[in-house]
């Protein structure tokens, strides 16, 4: 039996004149979920989350927040925390000032937004900078007061918009693990909004994949990538390689490509880079072609293949260098390398 959903966005449109930034949207979202919205720039996902956070009212559809229609509540009654993408910190505020201001908005006594923020300074680790101005602070010290921020007002929702997007690549990887653990053990029903499959693959409880202003498909990461039911997905969702043709008993035919194991009804060829191996073996896929790109990432080689059927991206370990430019080759998949829709 599926959980009750705590958040829920039926059937949701939003737009601005002739234009249409989201269409038809409908998620339900479990208490206690990180959910995120993964997507290139312009599908909607930043809307979505203006929609629910009340910045945005909906063109149609409704929002219910633990069986309450908040659709076109005022922000300042919809009790949602908020991390943005440039943090949106006061300069001439302290740290502590700037994590109580929500509280203080609320009207809380001094002592009792000092002692909150207080507590919520330590939950993120920032305790010892509580009298110092976002200035003063690295990049990874803003975004965790202004996590705080959202924090401190005990949320019944958490969004966060693209929230590591000013970080380094070592320093985001470090934070996304920092926010998914703190978002476990707070239980705190959170939307995470982002452009890339890695932080969404890597925090998320399921992933809402979206596309022109509707969702693609929804689902785990494993799930997502094991399994995905639409193109897009496949193709968004890492290096794939997405073949149409056709299927006579059970075996798929492109030019230049064949796979065995298929259903009748498939039309299309999903080829997960990460699982295709260079040479001949006991596979069900077998692709002829010309390698026409090679490029050494450290860990593996990211390659190209021009096959009758177009051209097919593999992502082999450093330790197995493809063979040289120019070189005709055989493709084969390791399990998982393969998936028809």
């Amino acid at each position: 039996m599926a959980p009750k959903p705590y958040l829920t966005l039926d059937n949701v449109s939003a737009t601005y004149g002739d234009t249409t930034a989201v269409s038809g949207l409908t998620i339900e979202v479990p208490k206690g979920e990180l959910l995120s919205l993964l997507g290139p720039s312009g599908c909607g996902k930043t809307t979505t989350l203006r929609m629910i956070a009340g910045f945005v009212e909906p063109s149609g559809g409704r929002i219910i927040l633990n069986d309450k229609d908040i659709s076109h509540q005022p922000v300042h009654k919809r009790n949602i925390g908020v991390v943005f993408q440039s943090y949106a910190l006061f300069p001439h505020l302290t740290v502590i000032d700037n994590v109580g201001f929500g509280l203080r908005m609320r009207n809380a006594s001094r002592a009792e937004w000092r002692e909150r923020a207080a507590k919520t300074l330590e939950t993120v680790g920032l305790s010892p900078y509580a009298d110092r101005y976002p200035g003063q602070l690295s990049g990874g010290q803003q975004q965790r007061v202004a996590l705080a921020r959202a924090l401190v007002i005990e949320p019944d929702v958490l969004l966060l918009d693209e929230p590591l997007s000013n970080l380094d690549a070592n320093l985001r990887a470090d934070m996304r693990n920092e926010i998914r653990s703190l978002q476990q053990r707070l239980g705190i029903t959170t939307i995470f909004v982002t452009h890339d499959q890695s932080e969404a693959l890597s925090m998320s409880d399921r992933v809402a994949v979206m596309s022109k202003g509707v969702m693609s498909e929804i689902g785990t990461p494993l799930a997502l990538c094991d399994q995905p039911r639409s193109p897009f997905t496949a193709t968004f969702l890492g290096h794939r390689t997405v073949i149409d043709g056709k299927v006579e008993n059970g075996m798929f035919s492109a030019p230049g490509i064949t796979c065995a194991g298929a259903p009748e009804k498939a039309t299309k060829l999903v080829l997960r880079a990460s699982r295709l191996r260079f040479g001949e073996g006991n596979s069900p896929l077998s692709v002829s072609g010309t390698l026409v790109n090679a490029a050494y990432l450290g860990e593996t080689y990211e390659a190209d293949i021009q096959a009758a059927c177009g051209m097919i991206r593999l992502v082999v370990p450093s330790d197995t260098p493809p063979p040289p430019v120019g070189t005709a080759c055989q493709v084969t998949a390791e399990p998982g390398g393969t998936t028809f829709i």
